[in-house]
């Protein structure tokens, strides 16, 4: 199969082909375009996209495209270059505008590019989307290219091996680390965009909750008290205590799922949203007209968990998107938080204990809760790998980099393993470390 590249700035291409279903719902095209008529995506929002469509030249139909963003800052990312930056702005050199694939503002692992029918993914057609990020680095300028929360295949396929990036760093090149900052300038720059540029792999640690029982042959849970069987006796307890203080504080959880979320659910649940950044002094990145927009296009994939006070109002709200039961690796993702003041454990409420009972109860395999916190390893969510590709179009920066992502998945490995350690499983039911996952 011969394959060319084509940089579209809309999703017309969607028309042209009969394309899979994509392996969680924050790839579906509904979600997409939800961020596209909202106003979340575009170039007022700083997330310029670009769609580079790749094509089987012979048959003249797309096989699969990449979304590609053109950014001048780090916004609704979950994993951060900052330091790369700062190296940059260091030798008066602009790192902005970069490219960016990703979910905007959702740090949840998935497939990065769209596949049509039929159609797996291939070294081919990889090499041929990055010919195209290529591309459109050279047009817009950019520094870089960022892949984040890729999946593991892509990351496998795609990211070099320590003897490939060896061999694209010329030893001859004069490295910026440890020069005099007075004297030094940087050399001139070789030509960007040479097949030799290597993919650097970050690695990250997220945590994943299982419903899987050791104890019984890994059979999924039949209620959150066989979970909590699971677990050691003192953190049975913890977790039990938490669960009553939500009680004491005469508060009411209930949840909602699809079509069952009313128009005065979602603006309560957004008010609650809307607070978490402003406690912080800033404003949310997506608006309710967003999240209307989901329960119109998408509700069979939309949980709402709701926390009302005495008085029957609601006073905070978790929103989950999660896959259907048959999906092969089913996950329910916690997404969006907020109160509207500070309640006693109500966040452990809502935003996990409420997660785990639906994912029992709708038999999904995973619960994703979202991005970083190690007080979720105490209640039974395993740490597990992220995986995230960097591509780097100015030569001098690669070994500096390069040691930069070599030395950093090492870490992340050892915090990997550390944070194993502190599972709170009892010994028949403790998970096999795996360096791997």
């Amino acid at each position: 199969m011969n394959l060319e590249y084509a940089l579209v700035g809309d999703m017309s291409w969607q028309t042209q082909a009969d394309w899979q279903t994509p392996d969680t719902p924050f790839m579906s095209f509904t979600f997409w375009q939800a961020l596209s008529d909202t106003g979340a995506i575009g170039e007022k929002a700083g997330w310029l996209p670009i769609y580079i469509v790749v094509y089987d030249s012979g048959k003249h139909r797309p096989v699969a495209v990449m979304p590609v963003f053109v950014k001048g800052h780090h916004q609704g990312e979950f994993v951060f270059d900052y330091s790369w930056a700062q190296a940059y702005a260091h030798y008066g050199l602009d790192y902005y505008p970069r490219l960016v694939t990703s979910v905007p503002y959702t740090p949840i692992t998935g497939q990065r590019l769209w596949l049509a029918a039929n159609q797996g993914l291939t070294p081919e057609i990889i090499q041929t989307a990055i010919k195209g990020v290529d591309d459109v680095a050279q047009q817009v300028g950019a520094s870089s290219w960022h892949c984040l929360f890729a999946e593991s295949q892509l990351a496998t396929i795609t990211a070099s091996s320590s003897q490939e990036i060896a061999a694209a760093i010329d030893e001859s090149r004069i490295a910026l680390a440890g020069a005099d900052d007075r004297q030094e300038q940087p050399p001139e720059s070789t030509q960007k965009n040479q097949p030799s540029l290597p993919v650097f792999e970050r690695q990250g640690c997220q945590f994943l909750w299982q419903n899987q029982n050791l104890l019984a042959d890994a059979q999924p849970f039949t209620d959150f008290e066989n979970f909590l069987a699971t677990l050691r006796a003192k953190k049975r307890k913890t977790i039990r205590a938490e669960r009553r203080k939500v009680t004491e504080q005469n508060i009411v959880c209930a949840r909602k799922c699809g079509s069952d979320i009313t128009d005065s659910d979602w603006k309560a649940f957004y008010h609650c949203y809307v607070m978490t950044y402003a406690v912080r002094g800033q404003q949310p990145y997506l608006t309710l007209d967003f999240f209307m927009a989901l329960a119109q296009s998408m509700p069979e994939h939309l949980m709402l968990a709701l926390a009302y006070d005495s008085d029957n109002e609601i006073i905070a709200s978790s929103l989950f998107l999660y896959d259907s039961s048959n999906n092969e690796h089913s996950t329910l993702y916690g997404r969006y938080w907020g109160a509207l003041a500070d309640y006693d454990s109500l966040h452990f409420e809502l935003c996990y204990y409420q997660g785990i009972e639906f994912a029992i109860e709708q038999g999904l395999q995973y619960f994703d809760p979202g991005t970083q916190g190690e007080h979720k390893l105490v209640r039974g969510f395993i740490p597990t790998t992220t995986h995230s590709l960097h591509r780097i179009y100015d030569e001098r920066f690669i070994p500096a980099i390069s040691n930069f992502c070599i030395e950093d998945r090492q870490r992340m490995a050892q915090y990997r393993q550390q944070a194993h350690q502190a599972l709170p499983f009892n010994a028949d039911n403790m998970p096999v470390f795996d360096s791997e996952q």
